[in-house]
């Protein structure tokens, strides 16, 4: 190798030759690597007097290459193109080790996070990046292999989908509110208390009316309310103890288990035909890594509807 390093001392002019020879033309040669002519002919015009031969044959306004030029180019080409394929495979299957996952920031915080561990545990070698966004992103258009998406697969007839959880929402508080405000039996009871809102930017979500509608009561509308845009700083300011609000049971179930949420009012709404669902486009294939994140969170979707409900 130090002999070729020697008799080739840059690897650019291999490439800028090969270029000027598949053209036979200095000046397309130029455009396609974006430099001057003159900057050809001068990388070119090196290349042959570190060989000691003549590669192209000058004629007015063009070029052609002399018979070892033709040789030289023929085996040039081959190496290079060797060298680009390999190279690209080793990026491919580097980018194919990353798996990106759209998803809410709820999803994210409040399911996802407390999971990373379980996955770098159970996937040791794939990088999983979570995107999150207000809105449900076109995975058509995204470079984007999974979402974390809710509501009816039905209507997503681009996607296939696979159940993570059903939508069942309860109300929920803190032990310190229960504590300092009683433990409110029936939904009637929590019309006293103070009501956190969630008030989402873009996705469609249950929200207070809706609730006390499943559960047959009638929701007076109140002038003075808590209201947040962002369902993490809803379940925070339960956890501070400014009020209630409607807990989605699989975001929840961590926090209800270890007791800092309570459910309370005495009744849950199951969505109809609505889940949570990990989907991807029919338009193309998952790469391996991506199947398997997929299988992964479909199992602990499995695993965590199958446990025994909070006490």
């Amino acid at each position: 190798m130090e002999t070729l390093r020697r008799l080739l001392p840059s690897a650019s002019s291999l490439i800028i030759f090969e270029a000027a020879g598949r053209h036979q033309n200095f000046t397309r040669a130029a455009h396609e690597l974006g430099m001057t002519q003159a900057a050809v002919s001068y990388a070119v015009r090196n290349l042959e007097e570190q060989l000691g031969v003549a590669l192209f044959h000058r004629v007015h306004r063009a070029v052609e290459l002399t018979d070892a030029g033709e040789r030289f180019h023929t085996d040039v080409t081959l190496g290079l193109s060797r060298i680009q394929k390999s190279a690209e495979d080793i990026r491919a299957k580097g980018r194919e080790a990353n798996v990106t996952l759209a998803a809410s920031t709820a999803f994210a915080s409040m399911w996802m996070l407390p999971r990373l561990a379980k996955l770098r545990a159970d996937l040791p070698d794939i990088d999983l990046r979570i995107q999150t966004s207000v809105r449900d992103l076109d995975l058509d258009e995204e470079p984007i292999p999974l979402a974390i998406r809710g509501g009816d697969p039905a209507k997503w007839p681009r996607y296939h989908a696979a159940l993570l959880a059903p939508e069942v929402i309860t109300a929920v508080a803190s032990p310190a509110f229960v504590e300092s405000h009683g433990n409110p039996q029936t939904p009637e009871a929590l019309l006293k208390l103070p009501l956190i809102h969630l008030e989402e930017p873009v996705r469609a979500a249950c929200d207070w009316p809706q609730w006390f509608a499943s559960a047959g009561v009638r929701y007076p509308a109140q002038a003075r309310r808590l209201a947040i845009n962002d369902y993490v700083l809803v379940i925070q300011a339960v956890l501070s103890g400014e009020g209630v609000a409607l807990g989605w049971q699989h975001l929840i179930e961590r926090q209800v288990r270890s007791g800092a949420l309570l459910p309370v009012g005495g009744h849950a709404l199951t969505m109809p035909d609505a889940g949570f669902y990990v989907v991807w486009p029919r338009s193309r294939e998952l790469n391996g890594p991506a199947r398997r994140v997929r299988d992964w969170l479909v199992e602990e979707g499995r695993s965590s509807r199958g446990a025994d409900p909070p006490a």
